[in-house]
């Protein structure tokens, strides 16, 4: 996610567009979008010079944990030594419980928030790899399948389901952000149809990437509602051209984007030509949501139950001098 820090005794909030109010529900047997798919219209994302070099199944016995030579799940309230409550504000304390992160046994990861009481319960994973990074005069492409708890109204307030990266520095230190840069390539609140895509850099609070809010693109799941059925999330960084930029995509339709030349050099540098690595969460309350439901949330008609499925992660390259390839000896293997 992200992310919406909360440093010291700020309260700031997160950046959002117009947003959409919620679709009627579409198709429940919607199945995984690709993207190899979407390549006729003006719009369409052609993927198909790019190589594959990291990829993430999710294949496994149902109430498995995802592959420990992949992820490493995050538990608690905030890494040791870092912001509390994961620096946005959000409630919930992340555990390796299989009632909170498992495999579902036909391919997909499945987040779930739970409540114990009044303990909100829920799962957060990262990358062993922290060294996705575009070659130079190349591009990387960064994409999940991922269907957003299906729930929507009173029942879905605070929900915060978060697919983003942050940069490579950041992991051990804790608060180096947001000069570090942070991917935010889908974020969603509050079970609303709409997926928001944010770039986090420069100084906080303010500077050229007006934080704590970031720079912010969002719109509707295309198709069918974000909650109804899988959609393919994506962030292009494209150093391939004259001007470097990031783009982010929802079923390879272009949604958002921030060009090198929006931001003075040394910003961009740091948030971009370096290593990220990949996390994917489920959070509970927070900035996010509690500003766009114009209170806190979640409330007592917040529904428990409710799950993230992420199909496949991947991670493709074109072009230039693409150091990063399958099986690189780059994983880290830091727990936290």
């Amino acid at each position: 996610m992200r992310r919406r820090w909360l440093l010291a005794a700020v309260a700031t909030v997160t950046a959002f567009g117009a947003y959409a109010l919620p679709a009627a529900q579409a198709d429940e047997s919607a199945k995984p979008a690709s993207s190899q798919q979407a390549k006729g219209g003006a719009d369409a994302k052609d993927a198909t010079a790019m190589e594959e070099v990291w990829r993430s199944d999710f294949d496994g016995d149902a109430g498995s944990l995802p592959s420990g030579d992949e992820w490493i799940i995050d538990k608690g309230h905030g890494y040791p030594g870092g912001p509390d409550n994961w620096g946005t504000g959000e409630i919930q304390e992340y555990t390796d419980s299989p009632e909170n992160i498992q495999l579902d046994g036909e391919g997909h990861l499945k987040i779930t928030a739970q409540k114990n009481g009044d303990t909100w319960t829920s799962g957060r994973i990262e990358s062993q790899r922290s060294d996705f990074a575009a070659p130079e005069g190349g591009k990387m492409r960064i994409e999940a399948s991922v269907r957003m708890p299906d729930i929507g109204g009173d029942e879905a307030l605070g929900y915060w389901p978060a697919f983003w990266t942050l940069g490579d520095e950041y992991r051990g230190n804790y608060w180096n952000w947001p000069g570090v840069g942070e991917f935010d390539i889908m974020e969603n609140i509050n079970g609303i149809n709409s997926v928001w895509g944010v770039l986090h850099c420069g100084v906080n609070p303010g500077g050229p990437c007006n934080e704590t809010e970031g720079i912010s693109g969002s719109t509707e799941c295309p198709g069918s509602a974000c909650q109804a059925g899988f959609h393919t999330y994506a962030l292009e960084l494209d150093r391939s051209g004259e001007t470097e930029a990031l783009r982010w995509y929802v079923d390879d339709k272009e949604f958002h984007s921030v060009s090198e030349s929006d931001l003075d050099a040394e910003t961009w540098a740091n948030a971009t030509n370096h290593g990220h690595f990949i996390l994917l969460n489920l959070a509970m309350g927070g900035a996010f949501p509690d500003k766009v439901a114009g209170h806190a949330t979640p409330t007592e008609a917040t529904k428990p139950g409710a799950s993230m499925m992420v199909d496949h992660v991947a991670v493709s390259v074109e072009g230039g001098q693409a150091a990063h390839r399958k099986g690189a000896d780059s994983k880290e293997g830091t727990s936290k």
